[in-house]
């Protein structure tokens, strides 16, 4: 309907000025209409003529042509045009599909992205989980949508890792890992990590041993060696952490990923055009390593192999882009990561479009701030004072419990996924505990009682809630209705911007609007019962597919 309008208008404007125009229709309060455009304002200069005349000129023949469907045209202000729908529009608009803004398209979504040995921290479980939802919202939209989950299980940090861990084993024993608990083992390996990067910062001795150790692990994988037991430390330790990480996937409920990639596999491949391209003059030599001039193009110089002739990250994002492109040659590739990476990729992009342009073109790098417990620090995996994922979660769980309503678990993820989803992406997250559980206010829990409570509704009424079509409507149910219409549009502004908070936002407004419905307007044993029922079994749905959008349940009860 929206289209249709739009499309209706630019052809009045087409026949009145000659003039081309895209007519953008937003939605105004309700007191003003259903729709309103600004399109007088912008012909004005062109046609020479006040925008308040433009806009009567519009409006006369807009209330004759656009008739069917609009009940009335007006001009407010300066120019502005509101128009408001006949009820059989808006009925007719509450039908109609998404659109699919994707269809036909391949689009890459990579999140989540743990390395191996290191601690889950908040970060990640904020990436993993609107991740989750910004997939969802491309799948809807209509793309083949593959999720990807890309982890370091080579570089410094795993040469970090292992050398704690062969000195709290005394050695190379891979045996004594047996003695490790498997409830202990997330924990156990964290703390390696940090004992590691500590000698590593604080002991030029360590510091030599972990970057020979770092290199043994890239001889490790050249040589496909399982066997040494240096390797066959490495081999478990790195399942320990992907079981732990499967785990954690099934409790959070997120959408399985399609594809794993270590860092290992990409690696030959980033290191094999580098080098080519370091030959044709993209890459240069600097102090024994091969880097790429970023300055050229406003941004810094990043070293891509180092002076012992290992690759860097830089490196193998490289290999990373160009197998994403060589077995998906996708139409989108959206990597979700931390703010600090991105000057990072600003040149690991820019080096791969003097090269690999088209991957380059179609790569969007979307980036979060850091996520902090109310009260808490800044995080830091390194010094070991972080935040970590399962505490965010037990943090919501010890808030429940304090209220005396020992939320489910499906309550509790629901609290969390809302609670980091409402937030725009790209700042940082202050996560309040007892905030996200609560049963009242923007969270979602209340989103989740708020559905229950509708079904609620409809469990008392008798027979099928029917049809909306030809019906006419109280001022109160037009209102409730004009929300409904507005679900397809925030989906698909979400999904094109990637921006999951306009799902929320828009999931709280429509419950404050029917709160404010149901408190005046009596729905079972009235005579305009039918109509009312069908409106919340509408509700109900609507919160039901923008809770699923973002990942949450909708239960009937709570």
């Amino acid at each position: 309907m929206k289209q249709e309008i739009a499309l209706g208008l630019a052809a009045i404007v087409k026949e009145v000025f000659d003039v081309d125009v895209v007519v953008e229709l937003t939605r105004p309060d309700e007191q003003f209409g259903d729709y309103s455009t600004n399109v007088a304002l912008q012909l004005a200069k062109q046609v020479s003529k006040n925008p308040r005349e433009v806009g009567e000129q519009l409006a006369d023949i807009a209330r004759d042509r656009l008739a069917d469907r609009v009940a009335e045209v007006s001009v407010a202000g300066p120019g502005f045009l509101n128009l408001r729908l006949r009820d059989a529009a808006l009925v007719s608009e509450l039908s109609e599909e998404l659109p699919r803004s994707r269809q036909g398209q391949t689009v890459l979504v990579e999140y989540s992205d743990p390395n191996p040995l290191k601690p889950l921290h908040a970060g990640h479980l904020y990436t993993t989980l609107v991740g989750d939802v910004i997939a969802r919202l491309v799948e809807h939209s209509g793309a083949k949508t593959v999720r990807i989950n890309y982890g370091g299980d080579v570089g410094r940090h795993i040469g970090i890792s292992l050398w704690a861990i062969m000195r709290e084993l005394g050695g190379e024993h891979p045996e004594k890992l047996a003695d490790i608990a498997e409830a202990d083992r997330p924990s156990w390996l964290g703390a390696r990590y940090v004992e590691g990067t500590n000698a590593f910062e604080d002991d030029e001795a360590a510091k030599s041993e972990i970057l020979a150790v770092n290199k043994r692990v890239y001889q490790l994988h050249e040589a496909d060696d399982h066997d040494s037991p240096f390797a066959q430390i490495y081999w478990t330790v790195r399942q320990w952490s992907y079981d732990y990480f499967a785990e954690l996937y099934r409790q959070l409920q997120v959408v399985p990923f399609d594809r794993f990639i270590p860092e290992s596999e990409v690696t030959d491949l980033g290191i094999t055009t580098v080098n080519e391209q370091l030959e044709k003059g993209v890459f240069s030599r600097s102090d024994g390593a091969v880097v790429f001039d970023g300055e050229a193009q406003g941004l810094h110089t990043r070293v891509f192999i180092n002076s012992e002739g290992l690759p860097t990250y830089e490196t193998k994002d490289v290999g990373l882009s160009l197998t994403k492109w060589r077995d998906y040659h996708f139409d989108e590739s959206i990597i979700i990561t931390a703010n600090e990476q991105e000057q990072y990729m600003q040149v690991v992009l820019a080096a791969m479009r003097q090269f690999a342009p088209e991957p380059a073109e179609r790569t969007h790098h979307l980036t979060h701030g850091m996520v902090k417990l109310q009260g808490g620090s800044k995080m830091s995996s390194r010094k070991g004072n972080i935040v970590t994922a399962l505490e965010i979660l037990e943090a919501a769980r010890v808030a429940g419990e304090e209220t005396g309503t020992n939320p489910s678990e499906d309550t509790i993820l629901a609290a969390v996924k809302y609670a980091l989803a409402k937030n725009r992406i790209g700042g940082d997250i202050i996560y309040d505990p007892k905030e996200s559980i609560a049963l009242e206010g923007n969270s979602g829990p209340y989103l989740q009682y708020a559905h229950a409570r509708a079904h609620s509704i409809l469990a008392k009424a008798e027979g099928v809630a029917g049809s909306l079509e030809g019906g006419e409507f109280e001022p109160e149910e037009r209102i409730l209705l004009r929300k409904l219409t507005e679900y397809n549009e925030v989906v698909e502004r979400a999904a094109s911007e990637l921006m999951p908070h306009h799902i929320c936002g828009y999931l709280y407004e429509l419950s404050q609007v029917f709160n404010r419905f149901y408190e005046k307007n009596r729905v079972i044993d009235d005579p305009r019962q039918a109509v009312r029922q069908t409106l919340v079994a509408r509700y109900a749905e609507t919160l039901k597919s923008g809770l699923g959008l973002l990942g949450i349940t909708a239960p009937d009860r709570l």
